[in-house]
């Protein structure tokens, strides 16, 4: 019942396409290059975005650095940079979307990065006919500039996307030189803290964000000994023996003030919490691996080691 009340959020055409795709099996010329490509096809067909919505404030950012931004019509929760964007309608958290929502702003194609959902929400939409294409995420200098590509080129201006990585690549390659000059013997020890809830400090290991732009930065992730992001022991925490103490800056669950950090009976032991060495920063900025992802670096070189 649900699935057929999102339907008929789009267009009559679109409802008529999905009955026509369930009778498989179908000749790819009988669909909409939009829906599916003919498989003997010599060029792909060209993405609709004249009304899009991206999912994921780096998608965003890199839509705004290339001059597309008059192509969008929605964004997700995380997609707040740059300000204008805000100021386009929200259609929810980019791990938590609610199909309904997106649907009713209609949209041509949406442009995701790696990672939204959930899977029940996307099967939804491609269902309901709508072009969703997907950026990939990594944490590290080249996975950034793929992800600019990748977004120039479902934009159809690859042109653009080439002036914008070759920008943001020299100005990444820069930041990182200058962290890398710091010897490794002097390199501190970042604990990543994502959220503290019922008194569990929820730490940051390898393959985040996180431990992404820590390294990039010129530090060592602390609990860098395991993937994800985990609840940590108390042992865990007191082992690590971090010198810093990293949060997000921002509402929500994720933002941790100093005085919730500094009672926890764990972090009380650490370096970290005797030279009250603890650094906020905006989340985005932080940890979006988008086009600012250099200045995100000299920051939190710059916090962590002064300077």
């Amino acid at each position: 019942m649900m699935f057929s009340s999102l339907l008929r959020l789009r267009r009559p055409r679109n409802s008529t396409l999905l009955a026509a795709v369930m009778l498989l099996p179908l000749t790819a010329a009988a669909l909409p290059h939009a829906f599916i490509g003919d498989a003997h096809a010599t060029e792909t067909p060209k993405l609709d975005t004249s009304r899009l919505v991206s999912i994921g404030g780096d998608v965003t950012e890199i839509i705004y650095a290339l001059g597309e931004e008059k192509r969008l019509i929605a964004r997700d929760s995380t997609s707040l940079y740059p300000e204008a964007a805000a100021k386009l309608p929200d259609v929810g958290y980019m791990r938590a979307l609610s199909p309904e929502g997106i649907l009713a702003v209609n949209p041509s194609a949406i442009i995701a990065v790696e990672g939204a959902g959930p899977p029940e929400a996307l099967a939804v939409l491609r269902s309901a006919s709508v072009p969703f294409e997907t950026v990939p995420q990594t944490y590290e200098r080249d996975g950034i500039l793929k992800k600019i590509a990748t977004v120039g080129t479902l934009l159809g201006v690859p042109d653009k996307a080439k002036a914008l990585e070759a920008s943001v690549a020299a100005d990444l390659d820069a930041a990182i030189a200058e962290s890398e000059q710091r010897p490794i013997a002097e390199r501190k020890r970042v604990l990543f803290v994502l959220s503290v809830q019922g008194g569990k400090i929820m730490g940051s290991g390898t393959g985040t964000a996180a431990d992404g732009i820590i390294r990039l930065a010129g530090a060592i992730n602390a609990v860098g000994v395991f993937p994800g992001y985990k609840p940590l022991t108390d042992e865990a925490i007191i082992e690590a023996k971090p010198d810093v103490i990293l949060v997000m800056n921002g509402g929500g669950n994720h933002a941790t003030g100093n005085d919730e950090l500094l009672t926890q009976p764990a972090i009380a032991l650490t370096p970290a919490a005797e030279h009250k060495a603890i650094i906020h920063m905006d989340g985005l900025h932080l940890l979006g691996f988008g086009p600012r992802t250099a200045s995100a670096i000299r920051e939190l070189n710059s916090a962590i080691y002064g300077g």
